[in-house]
């Protein structure tokens, strides 16, 4: 590297950023994290850099192909479909199954309930909690935007065959279940 801190001519450790794609970029990230700073897990980087890249390129592409063209947008259809397969559940109990806050599913909660999907009541159980549930026009359009959502996801999977995609829920549910091993953050 010169010494302005730029790359020189024929220094393989810092390619011109012109030149990397995903995968070079890793490549580069692994080799300069362990040669320059010592880190000893270049492992693990790319494996939670390939994980996070694959989710927001899978996440974007069915929400750009499929939900905000119904005008809905990534968190919305995931509220509705958890609400559609559990049936009326508490706000706190979408929040834990969609993985967003309580705040986020409150917020949502109401543009949902403005364009008629959701409807929001007290609960029997407990008269401070609120349970969501789908109107009649919210099951209807969860019937028909899933059969699209569906079809998409069988895009996206059906490169691997049916024993890669067990073992990829496999290995997923084994880093989901042994997060309790160090001090995970979660969403409240």
């Amino acid at each position: 590297m010169g010494e302005d801190g730029g790359r020189e001519p024929g220094d393989e450790l810092f390619p011109a950023p012109g030149d990397l794609d995903f995968w070079s970029f890793v490549d580069l990230a692994k080799r300069r994290l362990a040669a320059e700073y010592g880190f000893e897990h270049p492992l693990a980087t790319e494996v939670l850099l390939t994980l996070n890249r694959a989710s927001d390129i899978v996440t974007y592409d069915l929400a750009s192909t499929v939900h905000r063209p119904r005008g809905r947008s990534w968190s919305g259809f995931r509220l509705l479909f958890v609400t559609w397969l559990v049936g009326p559940l508490e706000q706190k109990n979408a929040a834990d199954l969609t993985g967003m806050s309580r705040a986020a599913v409150s917020n949502l909660t109401k543009t949902l309930i403005a364009d008629g999907l959701l409807d929001r009541a007290p609960s029997a159980e407990d008269g401070r909690s609120v349970r969501l549930s789908l109107t009649e026009r919210g099951r209807r359009e969860m019937v028909d935007v899933f059969r699209v959502h569906n079809e998409r996801e069988h895009g996206w999977t059906s490169v691997l065959t049916e024993a890669e995609q067990r073992i990829l829920i496999m290995l997923l549910d084994k880093l989901i279940t042994n997060r309790d091993q160090f001090d995970v953050r979660g969403r409240t």
